[in-house]
């Protein structure tokens, strides 16, 4: 007989007993895409994502590219290496590195802006665990987007240092307009076309 452990195929069994750990994404043999490693547990996205998710993000990621001064890199579904064990994927983010090509994850340092597009798979990571996640990681910008009836919602976060937690600066649904971490000026409507 069988455990349900050997039935796994090999890559999904942690290289260690202590589990996996965060540069362990960089090397396990057909991992699926937008694989995450959450207090060391590998979350994988189970669902299909929809289009009107993937036409957000990229629709995003492109009005970024087109306001980022230079100095900051916009980049998607790129993982930040939190700690040893976390190394979440946010569906955008904005760093002060140089784009590297060959880059497979950025570093809390590296990064001003995350930002989730929640959908019904991720709400409660999105919502819940990722936010604090990156506020312990002195990521001093955090953005969730929520899709709304016809229109999304943008709510804005900005680090405070001394709590290491984020407080609301807005909550943007027609235009979003804010100056850090640069000037951004985006038609939100423009975002779900």
């Amino acid at each position: 007989m069988t455990t349900a452990w050997e039935e796994l195929p090999q890559w999904m069994l942690p290289p260690r007993e202590s589990g996996w750990e965060a540069d362990d994404l960089d090397s396990i043999p057909s991992l699926p895409r937008h694989t995450e490693l959450i207090d060391g547990a590998l979350i994988f996205m189970m669902s299909p994502q929809s289009s009107g998710h993937a036409r957000l993000v990229g629709r995003l990621t492109q009005r970024l590219e087109e306001q980022a001064p230079e100095g900051f890199t916009v980049d998607r579904e790129m993982t930040i290496r939190i700690d040893k064990k976390t190394r979440p994927e946010p569906d955008v983010l904005v760093s002060t590195v140089p784009y590297d090509e060959d880059r497979t994850r950025y570093l809390p340092e590296e990064v001003v802006l995350a930002v989730e597009v929640v959908s019904p798979e991720s709400a409660d990571r999105d919502i819940k665990l990722k936010p604090g996640r990156y506020a312990e990681a002195r990521i001093r910008h955090f953005w969730r987007i929520e899709k709304e009836t016809d229109h999304v919602a943008v709510h804005v976060f900005e680090l405070e240092e001394t709590t290491k937690t984020y407080v609301a600066t807005g909550i943007y649904r027609d235009r979003l307009a804010v100056s850090v971490p640069f000037p951004v000026n985006i038609d939100l409507k423009s975002l779900r076309r």
